[in-house]
């Protein structure tokens, strides 16, 4: 059985992965609006939650459209290689295929999005935190190789996109929730 506070961990992970990789439907709107946290992250949910009961699904889709797939280039990526590459010399997506091939993932067959799309990123740190295969040393290196470093850059470029409004929500959830994840990995 997997712990009631590593079992949230895997949910805000999947929450995140699905809210990243395609626009909520109605029902995830009303579930994420009906739902109520308490602790460090009550106040980013209740707003997210609050946005959630406000949102139009129609407007919502439009919006992540606008924002994230876009006509030509997207007003912000959620491409993760775009916030980590300093050096024309590196090849982080490549190093990325690797690292998910050691931990015995790989993209399926059919998807459309690479490895370093924010979604499958947070859907890896949801597998690794459900499956309990791989303890918390392992989540955390993960998670400082591939998501601490671009979740400031990744959300702050949500938050300051001007065709976004429930997605600023999402951004500041998602930034406190990893921000969270990060303290915790330090304690280590």
């Amino acid at each position: 059985m997997i712990a009631p506070e590593e079992q949230a961990r895997a949910n805000f992970y999947g929450l995140l992965a699905r809210l990243f990789y395609a626009p909520p439907d109605a029902a995830l709107l009303e579930a994420i609006a009906a739902d109520k946290l308490d602790g460090e992250l009550g106040v980013p949910w209740e707003d997210l939650a609050d946005a959630a009961r406000k949102a139009d699904p129609e407007a919502v889709r439009e919006e992540y459209e606008t924002a994230f797939i876009g006509t030509g280039k997207a007003p912000v990526t959620l491409y993760t290689t775009a916030y980590a590459i300093r050096y024309s010399s590196e090849t982080p997506l490549a190093e990325l295929r690797g690292e998910l091939a050691r931990l015995g993932l790989a993209r399926r067959e059919k998807a459309r999005e690479p490895e370093d799309h924010i979604a499958a990123l947070c859907d890896v740190m949801r597998h690794l935190v459900a499956k309990q295969q791989y303890g918390l040393e392992e989540q955390s290196r993960f998670f400082s190789r591939w998501i601490q470093p671009i979740a400031d850059p990744l959300c702050g470029a949500i938050e300051r996109a001007e065709k976004t409004d429930f997605y600023k929500h999402v951004a500041r959830f998602a930034k406190s929730f990893l921000s969270t994840e990060q303290a915790a990995f330090e304690m280590l």
